[in-house]
């Protein structure tokens, strides 16, 4: 039955609330992307943090008759680059969907967003990242690739309390790269693991 609910939309409960805002709190990884995903996380030495602010607007709901949501979101997050390098600000614009899975009364959402980050400085956690053995360091650029990974629960169906409902909290992996040199001809970025509180309204 859950099999069915994950791939149908007439499974899922749906809702009038196309607009979401997010907060969110990190840390630096030093792993790449791949090995967080599968669990491998390696605080960044240096422990630079990042604060996140977003919001976003759903355009499309249970898109082509599956439990897929389409979002436009737009942020801003502060890096506090810990004493190693002056803080800063980024801008992120990017599309996200979101896979629901409704089971037992509760929710469950996979995010994922691709798009774009600009950043008033280079992190320092891809600087380092970019720096060779032999003391020369590859390319780095303030204007990027982004993506945002997301796994998130919502509150108020797994505590039963209908004025938190749509509140999701989880966790969202943010990533910043140059795509294999794509962009600025980079190779490196950064990874940031996020404990995130989203509400839909």
């Amino acid at each position: 039955m859950i099999f069915f609910i994950t791939l149908h939309a007439e499974g899922v409960e749906s809702d009038n609330k196309p607009f979401s805002f997010r907060l969110g709190y990190g840390v630096a990884d030093a792993n790449n992307l791949g090995d967080i995903l599968i669990g491998d996380w390696n605080r960044y030495d240096k422990e630079t943090t990042v604060i996140n602010m977003e919001g976003g607007w759903r355009f499309v709901e249970n898109a082509f008759d599956y439990p897929f949501d389409f979002y436009l979101k737009g942020g801003v997050s502060y890096f506090d680059e810990n004493g190693y390098a002056e803080d800063f600000l980024e801008a992120t614009l990017y599309i996200k969907v979101y896979g629901k899975v409704d089971f037992w009364d509760n929710r469950l959402r996979i995010g994922f967003g691709e798009g774009f980050s600009y950043a008033q400085h280079v992190p320092i956690a891809e600087v380092d990242d970019a720096a060779n053995n032999d003391g020369t360091s590859d390319p780095t650029t303030k204007f990027l690739n982004y993506l945002d990974i997301s796994f998130d629960i919502d509150l108020g169906r797994l505590v039963r309390i209908e004025s938190i409902k749509d509140t999701y909290l989880g966790y969202t992996l943010k990533h910043r790269s140059g795509v294999f040199g794509l962009y600025g001809r980079v190779h490196g970025g950064s990874n940031y693991n996020m404990v995130t509180l989203e509400k839909n309204f």
